[in-house]
């Protein structure tokens, strides 16, 4: 059995989201110890909870110390099968985290899986809806995976009550070519039971920010009714594929909002990047077993914590130069 001490380098859930979807994809069995030790309030959360419950479903596991609060769990998974599932966080916890550790096993299950989970879907420190289905699937897509997604509905904190569906195709993934040029840059901003006019000066900020440097986007605003008020904008660039967010918050000016979300996607292009930094942390996993090679702008905490974890499931290692960029080679 793998020891995973889930205290090392970021050392928050995403060690064991990703220790519990790899677990599942290479059949080895998992202790995973010191969960989130270094958070406010260590130990599982309801995402995390109905993260690894999910994954344990799909490849009918057997799971030790799943509750929330506990600090320890053990996972011993068998046969990825796929089939229909619906979970539920019951809190506004993120619906794309819980997805991302979904995904992996069932791209590699013996029969289509379909999904149905509920709870936050623009919410902090998670990626949101928008940039989830419009960059990251988009990605997968370019290395050979079909993953219809939809949103029913917005979640937003406190109180969640989001939904979204996924239907996943087992596939073979294979290495993605960095070619493309950016054509277009489009995005979305989210609004649900705040008034309209804040979404208008969220988009007129984001529009003048990038006209700064010479930029412009086609922005929709999309209006809905949500459980709990909410609004974030999330910019991506097509057909080379990078991405930004910004969430909205009590005390936090539309203005600025639009700003941070056109300044983080400016930096990523004018850096001549391959992947945003948010791409790189959720595609390693994928580029761990296709292979190939990138440039990032930066490494972040979590994406050293992934590279060290893969490690300990995957015959690969990561070849990793600087020269303003950073050169990533993955080495199999």
């Amino acid at each position: 059995m793998l020891e995973i001490d889930g205290s090392y380098g970021e050392g928050g859930g995403q060690i064991l989201r990703m220790a519990v979807a790899l677990s599942a994809l290479t059949g080895k069995s998992i202790r995973v110890y010191n969960i989130r030790a270094g958070r406010p309030n260590p130990g599982l959360k309801n995402q995390h909870v109905t993260a690894i419950n999910a994954v344990a479903k799909l490849c009918n596991a057997k799971v030790k110390g799943l509750y929330v609060g506990s600090k320890t769990i053990e996972f011993h998974p068998q046969k990825i099968k796929g089939g229909e599932y619906i979970f539920d966080v019951g809190t506004a916890g993120s619906v794309t985290l819980v997805m991302q550790a979904c995904l992996l096993p069932a791209l590699m299950a013996e029969e289509e899986t379909y999904f149905k989970i509920k709870g936050g879907t623009d919410v902090k420190w998670a990626p949101p809806w928008d940039y989830f289905q419009n960059v990251f699937l988009k990605l997968l897509e370019k290395m050979g995976c079909y993953i219809e997604a939809y949103l029913n509905q917005r979640g937003y904190y406190p109180v969640g009550g989001g939904e979204v569906e996924a239907h996943v195709e087992p596939c073979e993934l294979h290495a993605m070519d960095f070619n493309e040029e950016i054509e277009k840059i489009r995005g979305i901003i989210n609004i649900a039971n705040l008034p309209s006019s804040i979404a208008e000066r969220i988009e007129k900020a984001a529009m003048e920010e990038l006209k700064k440097h010479g930029m412009t986007a086609d922005i929709a605003i999309e209006e809905t009714t949500a459980k709990s008020a909410g609004v974030g904008i999330v910019l991506w660039s097509e057909p080379k594929l990078l991405g930004s967010d910004s969430l909205g918050e009590r005390g936090k000016p539309a203005e600025e909002v639009g700003k941070e979300a056109a300044r983080k996607l400016i930096e990523e292009i004018e850096s001549n990047t391959d992947l945003d930094e948010k791409a790189v942390d959720q595609l390693l996993p994928y580029l761990a077993i296709a292979g190939g090679k990138f440039k990032a702008r930066v490494i972040s905490k979590h994406a050293e914590t992934e590279m060290w974890l893969l490690k300990k499931f995957i015959n690969v290692d990561f070849k990793i130069k600087r020269d303003g960029l950073y050169f990533i080679e993955v080495m199999k």
